[in-house]
């Protein structure tokens, strides 16, 4: 807004000027609009039953197992995924970038139809899961020893997906609750059992982890970024079956499900 010379030296008019002023520097001042306190990385109840995932999520196959059957159906009155498993092993991933720094948070829900008897998250024979939450950090190949680095590549040639770093929120068989161990394939995935037994079967679990805070609990550093967040039910280990279902997963700044 520009003015003539004549009407600024007038004083009569100095308070019109300093009300237009006022006005202006009003309609310009930048509006600070505040980070959101959630991130989403998984609607499910906002999809079709029936339905195609949408692109964010694909396969997490492993060549040479039988992949684990994922839907979107209606249950209880929202759209969740249905996971069936027989004898096989597979998940659903997000690729995706978090800083758990900003979003130390992380909530989900599950629902679990039956455990496996021969499920033991000790043995290789029983690493299988109803249901389990896995998280990948962007961890730098090159932090590892010359022996897990081209180990993690020579799996990686036969299986697909092997992360250099991760943690499993799991349902498990027999493990007591808080039960924190290395998965018994690798000792750069750590598994956490957050269910166990027949307990809390047929219902709805709501899970709220401070991720930042179990990362430097289970690795004694800094987290990196998140790279991954999958869903998975496996039952190739144990040769039995399992029906699960998986809710909206999100991150945020603090717990709100509580």
């Amino acid at each position: 807004m520009i003015f003539s010379l004549n009407i600024l030296v007038n004083k009569q008019n100095f308070p019109v000027i300093l009300c237009l002023l006022v006005f202006t520097i009003t309609a310009f001042k930048p509006i600070l609009i505040e980070p959101s306190s959630r991130f989403n990385v998984a609607t499910f109840s906002q999809l079709e039953a029936g339905k195609p995932f949408s692109s964010e999520w694909e396969p997490m196959n492993f060549r040479g197992y039988k992949p684990t059957e994922y839907s979107l159906v209606e249950k209880d009155g929202k759209v969740v995924v249905k996971a069936v498993s027989e004898q096989s092993s597979s998940g659903l991933i997000r690729r995706i970038d978090i800083d758990l720094a900003e979003y130390p948070i992380m909530e989900w829900s599950w629902l679990v139809q039956n455990i496996y008897e021969k499920g033991d998250v000790t043995q290789k024979s029983g690493d299988d899961y109803p249901a389990r939450m896995y998280v990948i950090f962007d961890y730098d190949i090159y932090n590892l020893s010359w022996f897990q680095r081209n180990l993690i590549r020579g799996l990686r040639v036969f299986y697909g997906e092997v992360p250099t770093r991760a943690i499993n929120y799991i349902y498990e068989s027999k493990a007591e609750v808080g039960t924190t161990m290395f998965n018994p394939y690798s000792d750069l995935v750590k598994m956490v059992v957050v269910d166990s037994g027949s307990r809390n079967l047929g219902t709805w679990q709501h899970h709220s982890r401070n991720l930042l805070e179990d990362y430097r609990e289970i690795f004694g550093e800094e987290p990196p970024k998140i790279a991954a967040i999958a869903i998975m039910t496996d039952s190739d280990d144990t040769k039995e079956s399992a029906i699960s279902y998986f809710g909206d997963i999100s991150f945020t700044r603090t717990s709100i499900s509580n």
